[in-house]
């Protein structure tokens, strides 16, 4: 698989004679790998334990009068372009990207990608006719999703507590409390508001509350809004350091932070009331972690936040991405895949012979290590993949640029087992 991976990336620029430098004991490398890598695949694949549970949706719809089911969600995304122009208002109908359709064919030979079926589990309820679902988790708790990501909220006798604001629901936010409230007799005005972190990605709708709100966060996300300057985003007013409870009109989260994890404020959002959980960019339910372990700052503490989320009571996870709610199971199972990760990332280190890509590319230092590491994700992620499909959704999509950062920060970078580019005798 080395040498494979490595005959992909052959057309590179040679460098100028003035970036190099006399190399010293390059061969060196050749003797600390001496297994073959077949062999390091066969032990990861001996190594993983299938510990698998069939996910579940945990649902409780309310029909209310502008809250009609529509098709379902895989409908919804079988035209072309139909997913783009319900996320986006439609703002992207017609054109078409020359940039994309490169990167899908570069990707897959084609401009029809050719992933394998999204298992029926991961997918969440259908959404109505504006292009978003809401639902109740329990009481007076509601979520709110467009199938990418999801928002939480609390109706209560004094108003309502928002958790998140992600812009690609927008004003679809305002329509499903709008037709909660109604249904429920709770005033429909947004009094407060929880950040879990500072990205815009979930956060970016924040404005459209206007500045009447009290907005609570970390300190630490306070501080990174202030740096981003970003009108769509105001800071946090009440902010903490490591528990606040928000209590209002007889409601109450717990906010949590256990340090850096996805980002350095990423706080945990508990409704213990509900038996609920919101904590956004760790825990996928139904699907593996986006890119790179959801392209994550920490990824040791990343793989932490997993199981501290675990130790919280809760049933119901508001995940913060996807279509649907998930469950302790969902946890479990991610929980496993990754530690399958790591089980098959140590494999590779001790097996992958480095001194092909040293042979191949000579003095082009970055393109050795480039050609060694996504050998090393692709042999990482290869039983993976092979024992997640049909079980997690998109294992074919996420699992190799996953296994790129067990492989590198987990394992390299942060946990200093170096294989091959260890301390040099």
């Amino acid at each position: 698989m080395s040498t494979k991976t490595a005959e992909l990336n052959t057309q590179f620029i040679p460098l100028p004679t003035e970036a190099l430098a006399e190399p010293e004991g390059a061969g060196e490398l050749a003797g600390r790998a001496e297994r073959p890598e077949s062999e390091g695949v066969a032990n990861a694949k001996e190594g993983l334990e299938m510990s698998i549970q069939r996910p579940i949706r945990s649902v409780d719809q309310i029909h209310l009068r502008n809250i009609v089911p529509s098709a379902s969600r895989r409908s919804f995304l079988a035209g072309a372009g139909g997913a783009a122009a319900a996320l986006l208002g439609g703002r992207l109908a017609g054109i078409e990207n020359p940039v994309v359709s490169t990167a899908l064919a570069a990707d897959t030979g084609s401009t029809t990608p050719t992933y394998a079926p999204i298992p029926e589990g991961a997918l969440g309820p259908p959404l109505n006719p504006d292009g978003y679902f809401v639902g109740r988790i329990s009481g007076d708790l509601y979520w709110v999703t467009d199938s990418f990501y999801t928002a939480m909220f609390l109706t209560t006798r004094e108003g309502v507590v928002l958790v998140d604001a992600p812009p690609t629901v927008g004003h679809n936010l305002l329509r499903a409390i709008s037709a909660v409230t109604q249904a429920n007799g709770r005033p429909s005005r947004v009094t407060h508001q929880v950040y879990s972190h500072s990205h815009a990605d979930h956060i970016g709708a924040s404005f459209l509350l206007g500045p009447d709100v009290v907005r609570v966060g970390h300190r630490l996300c306070r501080e990174l809004l202030l740096r981003d300057n970003d009108p769509h985003r105001p800071p946090p007013t009440v902010t903490f350091d490591d528990h606040f409870v928000l209590s209002v009109g007889g409601e109450r989260l717990h906010l949590d932070y256990h340090g850096p994890n996805h980002s350095p404020d990423n706080i945990f959002i508990h409704a213990p009331d509900h038996q609920t959980l919101m904590f956004v960019d760790v825990i996928f339910p139904g699907w593996v972690p986006f890119d790179q372990l959801a392209v994550s700052q920490d990824i040791p503490d990343w793989i932490k936040a997993q199981e501290i989320a675990m130790g919280f009571e809760w049933q119901t996870l508001v995940a913060g991405h996807l279509g649907r709610l998930g469950t302790r199971a969902d946890g479990e199972l991610q929980i496993a895949y990754v530690n399958d990760l790591v089980t098959s990332a140590k494999a590779t280190i001790a097996s992958l012979n480095p001194m092909p890509f040293f042979q191949q590319f000579g003095n082009n230092a970055w393109a050795i290590f480039k050609a060694y590491l996504d050998a090393a994700s692709a042999q990482t992620a290869a039983p993976v993949t092979e024992k997640y499909l049909g079980r997690l959704a998109a294992a074919d999509v996420y699992t190799v640029s996953n296994a790129f950062s067990i492989f590198e920060f987990a394992l390299r970078v942060d946990g200093g087992v170096l294989g091959p580019f260890s301390v040099h005798p």
